[in-house]
């Protein structure tokens, strides 16, 4: 049986690749005191019974011929109460998950769409369940649903495909959906959970270098949403810019990008410290990445209006001063290992 991961808080755990962050998400029911995966959301409702009526209501009749994909969705619809009465404590096998891939292809109830999805988000929590989930094709099933136009369906879609995205061969047939994902990112409501989840997503698919190169043209676009975003959103834009900020490939892009000059306002002493911190270490990371290149930041080459200009001009000089009388010691010693220059 899987191993049920140790989760800090009530919402998820953090699980890190070297220096950086991915994130598992649970959604649903709140988790109680002793972290397990939810898998009470199809809890006996009015919407099972259309489970039952499922094949006919699909315009099958009796003397159709009925593949075994429909075969299992049938038992499924019998089996499904007794899967999830909140009895059955346990992760999802193989089968089970198998069987609420069918229903989540065959169904066009939302709320059942909604819930099968949080039960397939919070089976891909497990490490185990992730390959299974693969090896059954369930990657463009889940990602099928970040199109659909109801709103909750589409954060549920994306926090699944979040946690699957932990595993790094999934990250393969994930990355389809990046470009689209951060088009939603950029144009959808501003704070919301969508646009936080897709976050979430995208900041799993930078862990490791392979898939960052696809982010190259949406870097603007990602600091106009941090500096417009509230505090959480600030922190999660943040994160996806450390890990896009410890790659050398990318510094070019990152410092190269057009950024308001209220940028610098991050760097002010009275700013959150989860958002100061992460702010230094993305200026921390991008000189590292230019020792590393054997660059100096002496000779200007990028436009006026650029992460450059901000992060090496005079007024950044004067905050990263002040900094280091600032009153949290976590603050002082990362002010201090950033180079002046």
């Amino acid at each position: 049986m899987p191993q049920r991961p140790r989760l800090p808080g009530a919402r998820g755990e953090n699980r890190r690749r070297g220096g950086r962050e991915a994130r598992v998400q649970r959604v649903g029911r709140p988790l109680a005191s002793e972290p397990r995966p939810c898998l009470h959301f199809l809890v006996p409702n009015p919407g099972m019974k259309k489970l039952r009526n499922f094949l006919p209501e699909s315009g099958f009749a009796a003397e159709d011929s009925i593949s075994p994909k429909h075969v299992n969705f049938i038992s499924f619809s019998f089996y499904a109460e007794d899967l999830t009465n909140g009895s059955y404590d346990d992760v999802l096998n193989a089968e089970q998950l198998q069987k609420l891939l069918y229903l989540l292809e065959l169904t066009e109830d939302p709320s059942i769409i909604e819930r099968a999805l949080v039960t397939l988000g919070n089976n891909a929590a497990f490490s185990a369940n992730q390959v299974i989930i693969r090896e059954l094709g369930g990657i463009p099933v889940v990602g099928s649903k970040i199109k659909d136009p109801n709103h909750s369906i589409k954060e549920k879609a994306l926090n699944a495909l979040s946690n699957l995205s932990v595993n790094v061969e999934n990250q393969i047939k994930i990355k389809v959906y990046v470009n689209q994902v951060c088009e939603d990112v950029l144009s959808g409501p501003l704070n919301s959970p969508v646009q936080l989840a897709g976050l979430r997503l995208l900041t799993n698919m930078t862990v490791t270098n392979d898939h960052q190169h696809m982010f190259t043209n949406y870097i603007t676009d990602l600091f106009q949403v941090l500096l417009a975003g509230n505090g959480t959103t600030k922190v999660q834009v943040l994160k996806l810019l450390l890990n896009l900020s410890e790659n050398p490939a990318m510094t070019e892009g990152l410092l190269g990008a057009q950024v308001d000059a209220s940028f610098l306002s991050l760097y002010d002493g009275h700013v959150a410290k989860e958002i100061l911190l992460r702010a230094l270490t993305l200026f921390q990371n991008i000189n590292n990445c230019l020792k590393k290149e054997g660059h100096l930041p002496v000779q200007p080459t990028f436009t006026q209006g650029s992460l450059f200009f901000l992060l090496y001009g005079e007024e950044c000089a004067q905050k990263m001063r002040a900094l280091v009388n600032h009153h949290d010691a976590d603050v002082k010693e990362k002010v201090t290992i950033i180079p002046k220059c």
